[in-house]
């Protein structure tokens, strides 16, 4: 009996002790963890759409006219299953930094904004301002990482080479993430690591603050009651995703083909400026080619972001993240009360 109650103290002793460590961890860092917990699930799970997508939007000449299905059973019948998370790694370096500083810096710009414009409406609008700067700043921090992804889920590799005869090198640009990294370095330099970053921050501005804008809007509609249902929140999510990605997708299609562009054995004249780029994609292979694989896209970004914003929702009540208008006020208390002991008594 006294084995029992010695159990069940230190179980109890034991659920004490994760609220108080939970509350040792800054709230920023909380958040950090948090949004890449989520990036990183989200992005394993379309990890293949990812990949087909890709392939149609750099225009792989052996993927054009093979659509959906017929790429799929391409990649699977000459890379394999593996073949489908090709690039995969990269994806979930990258993303892992960039949606833990996406979610991150948001809630902190949505603190600051608040702080510094109390007179602004606490909303849908503040989301997307906010929403937008966090998106700049992930996507700065991380380009180079995205840029070693799609170079190298553009690549093709033939499975059966691999298996019998090991990989020629010739026939493959690159042999992993830090091969790559190396190799655009040596070659093009640090702006060799950013090349078409331009059209991702122009589209990234409007997307990720569209994208907020979208989800709070919605959840500000549902129920008090039924905020909490996971349901609801991949339905939001779903949304936010799908509108925000169809206004900004022919940016995406510019940044693709400009980071691929030195692998393309048919490229003619070099893409310069993003709007240029955007002209000459719709001149050259015309203006649907600014949507290839938008279809993809969608299958892609709604379970994507539906699975983020949910499981970003369920880290932070897992972490005990407090809510954003509690966090505000303790921020504007503890100033108020910064200033007020400064005063002369």
């Amino acid at each position: 009996m006294s084995g029992k109650k010695r159990r069940g103290q230190e179980e109890s002793a034991a659920e004490l002790a994760v609220p108080g460590l939970l509350g040792n961890i800054p709230v920023y860092a909380k958040e950090l963890i948090a949004g890449g917990v989520a990036g990183g699930f989200a992005k394993t799970v379309v990890a293949p759409l990812e990949r087909v997508k890709i392939l149609f939007q750099t225009r792989r000449t052996e993927f054009q006219s093979t659509g959906l299905v017929g790429s799929f059973k391409k990649i699977a019948r000459t890379e394999g299953v593996l073949g489908f998370y090709r690039g995969n790694g990269a994806s979930v370096a990258r993303i892992v930094p960039y949606a833990a500083l996406h979610y991150m810096t948001y809630e902190q710009y949505r603190r600051w904004i608040i702080h510094c414009f109390p007179e602004i409406t606490r909303g849908p609008v503040l989301d997307l301002i906010a929403g937008s700067f966090a998106g700049g700043t992930a996507v700065l921090f991380t380009y180079p990482l995205d840029l070693v992804r799609t170079k190298l889920a553009y690549q093709v590799v033939d499975s059966s080479n691999v298996a019998v005869r090991g990989i020629r090198f010739s026939d493959q640009a690159y042999r992993g993430i830090l091969d790559c990294f190396s190799t655009t370095l040596r070659e093009s330099g640090v702006r060799g690591l950013y090349r078409g970053v331009a059209p991702s921050l122009y589209g990234i501005f409007p997307y990720a603050g569209l994208k907020f804008y979208f989800y709070e809007e919605m959840k500000s509609h549902v129920p008090e009651e039924h905020k909490k249902d996971i349901v609801i929140k991949l339905v939001c999510g779903s949304v936010a995703g799908l509108l925000g990605q169809t206004f900004t997708y022919p940016l995406d299609v510019v940044r693709r083909q400009m980071q691929v562009e030195r692998l393309l054995a048919s490229n003619g004249t070099e893409l310069k400026g993003t709007w240029e780029s955007l002209v000459k994609i719709a001149q050259r292979q015309g203006w649907k080619q600014l949507f290839s694989g938008l279809s993809i896209n969608y299958l892609k970004v709604v379970p994507s972001v539906a699975i983020g914003f949910t499981v970003y929702d369920i880290m932070k009540a897992y972490l005990r993240v407090p809510s954003r208008d509690e966090v505000a006020i303790e921020v504007v208390t503890k100033e108020i009360n910064g200033q007020t002991s400064s005063l002369p008594t």
